[in-house]
């Protein structure tokens, strides 16, 4: 078989239908395009919808973002875990003395010094105040967010208001 013996298979292809060639044959006179109208004219712009407010125009004009699945954290510095009276640190214990929100996720900083052994669990570490921790002879420990490791409920005004 060689380059020039090759052609497809019968019947898979149709020569196209040449329109607008008189009244005699198929497709003459409006060539399949009805009569008048918008649709037997020429182009129609990009994005018209047939004078109805263009979605270009309806959406808001505000520069930037927000991101409706960002996670937040409530912080905590290593300042505030030095003066913490007890050893073992948690999201319960932080919330019951009022050093953090009592919603939302806990995330350790590493702003100070720690000079002291803390057993600390919350969602999230710096790496500065992860070292620093472990330094001082305490243990860290991960907690698992509420939803999971995937992606967080969406939040925002625009989902709360359907």
């Amino acid at each position: 078989m060689k380059v020039h013996d090759l052609h497809p298979s019968p019947g898979s292809t149709k020569a196209r239908r040449r329109v607008g060639r008189g009244i005699a044959g198929k497709g003459g006179k409006t060539a399949g395009r009805g009569t008048k109208g918008q649709g037997a004219r020429g182009q129609i712009k990009p994005g018209f919808e047939g004078g109805q407010l263009p979605l270009k125009q309806r959406i808001p004009k505000l520069k930037g973002f927000k991101n409706p699945f960002r996670v937040e954290y409530n912080v905590i510095n290593l300042d505030t875990l030095q003066e913490f009276d007890g050893d073992v640190v948690s999201p319960e214990t932080l919330r019951a003395r009022g050093l953090v929100h009592k919603h939302g996720l806990v995330k350790v900083l590493g702003r100070g010094d720690l000079s002291r052994q803390l057993a600390v669990s919350a969602h999230a570490f710096s790496k500065s105040a992860r070292s620093a921790i472990e330094a001082a002879g305490g243990r860290v420990e991960v907690l698992a967010p509420p939803f999971g490791h995937g992606r967080p409920p969406a939040k925002g005004n625009a989902l709360t208001n359907r």
